[in-house]
């Protein structure tokens, strides 16, 4: 009897851990897409005219509108700013930010963001690697962003140091972390995709992505330094 007993009790078990590894990811993905369509609907709708809210007109509130509308919004800025008057009021918008202490700085660092991050031909933070790091037989991941430039480029190229830009980010969030300029041949680099990179991240090591064996090749990274 006891047998039994623990052969139902280690079949319930297994059914539930079974049940569990199904249910959970959809219900995780459910909720932030959820908290991520409330978040836009939160800041678009209180702009909306009561006319064109449509939770005006309903009982309830209907989730998405903001979202779409904000889709709408971007998709339309983008189209008039392709076309000679918009790309001019654009710039005039610009030149009055830019006279705006405080404002332009946090206005020209955004937008260098995203500009970056967004080129069509950008390989910033579409390569993940290894360095040693918290020290020497430690091993870290990271985000590759992109070569040192600017002042801090020629500071080490002063000193013969051809340094790359990387981002390290913590477990299980991997949206804070640390800036790191490190050695170019110090930097093993991953043949996994940054998406696989990420999920290894936020699972703490339990996600591995099959190994896809690429062509050994030098880290590059965007236009490399010409003497």
């Amino acid at each position: 009897m006891t047998t039994k007993k623990s052969f139902i009790a280690t079949r319930l078990r297994n059914y539930f851990l079974t049940g569990l590894i199904i249910c959970a990811p959809i219900a995780i993905t459910a909720w932030l897409v959820r908290s991520f369509i409330e978040w836009a609907d939160g800041w678009v709708k209180p702009y909306l005219p009561n006319f064109y809210n449509p939770d005006t007109y309903s009982p309830v509130a209907i989730p998405g509108f903001g979202l779409l509308v904000a889709i709408v919004v971007i998709t339309l800025v983008g189209f008039l700013t392709a076309n000679l008057v918009g790309r001019s009021i654009v710039n005039f918008g610009e030149s009055l930010v830019n006279r705006t202490p405080l404002v332009r700085t946090i206005y020209k660092s955004t937008k260098q963001i995203f500009q970056t991050v967004l080129q069509e031909q950008s390989s910033s933070f579409k390569k993940a690697g290894l360095i040693e790091y918290p020290s020497p037989g430690l091993w870290a991941l990271v985000f590759i962003a992109t070569d040192v430039k600017g002042e801090i480029a020629a500071k080490f190229d002063d000193r013969g140091m051809d340094m790359v830009t990387v981002f390290l980010p913590p477990t299980p969030i991997p949206t804070a972390g640390f800036l790191l300029f490190v050695p170019r041949d110090k930097i093993i680099p991953l043949d996994m995709s940054a998406e696989d990179a990420a999920k290894l991240l936020i699972s703490g090591g339990l996600v591995v992505p099959d190994h896809k064996p690429l062509a050994n090749a030098p880290l590059k990274i965007g236009q490399q330094k010409t003497a």
